[in-house]
């Protein structure tokens, strides 16, 4: 049974903004919240492949996924976090992170293209550790963090005979792990760079039948700007 969504092209982003409009929403009372947005550079591990296509041909392959971060839809990420002391957080993040099959890649599976890449959106609950005031008088803030939630990709794939898969698919559980600094412009404006980990598990649906199975894990490294309030 498809699990593709029929919506807009805007539907990740509007996933992602109730999520942290339903942060604010809970946490207007409490005494810090914090926006973040981020880019950088992201790239792919290699990651195995199997499924089926239309007609029930089987495939087994290992794809060396591209990043291409830069390449229009760009990567980016949205982060909001309720700081519940000043050590403990809990929050929600999006990641638009992409990945790309190259030819020879998605030629050796039976296709012509094969792509996650608006995006390989990653939406998670986060629990956030941070250490105030560590380096340089308080101004910089070493900080970890974690999340589990769902992969939401937005799929682009055509098949040598002709097949194409075009849309929104919810495709399994994903997880991320974040480890980084901040740096304090101001009381309410911040910096920060950080590396990112993120790992799904993928089952998607071919339109005209078929399946294709795949765990793709990412690594970056951000750069971005916070609000506090």
């Amino acid at each position: 049974m498809t699990r593709i969504l029929p919506l807009s092209r805007s539907i990740v982003c509007r996933v992602a903004s109730g999520a942290v409009m339903l942060l604010l929403g809970l946490t207007a009372a409490q005494a810090e919240t914090e926006l973040s947005f981020y880019s950088g550079m992201q790239a792919a591990a290699p990651s195995r492949v199997t499924g089926a296509l239309p007609g029930g041909v089987g495939f087994d392959e290992v794809i060396g996924w591209e990043g291409r971060p830069f390449r229009m839809p760009p990567y980016y990420g949205l982060r909001a976090i309720w700081w519940q002391s000043e050590t403990l957080g809990f929050g929600a993040e999006f990641t638009h992170a992409k990945v790309y099959a190259p030819d020879e890649d998605a030629n050796a599976v039976g296709f012509d293209n094969l792509e996650l890449t608006d995006g390989l959106n990653i939406l998670t609950a986060n629990v956030m550790r941070r250490w105030p005031g560590a380096w340089m008088d308080g101004a910089i803030t070493p900080y970890i963090g974690g999340g589990l939630g769902l992969s939401i990709p937005h799929v682009d794939f055509e098949t040598q005979g002709g097949s194409k898969t075009f849309g929104y698919q919810v495709t399994g559980p994903a997880l991320r792990f974040t480890a980084g600094i901040s740096y304090d412009l101001s009381d309410r404006f911040a910096v920060f760079g950080e590396y990112q980990f993120t790992h799904s598990r993928n089952r998607i649906d071919l339109n005209d039948g078929g399946t294709l199975d795949t765990d793709v894990s990412t690594n970056a490294l951000n750069l971005g700007l916070s609000l506090n309030f």
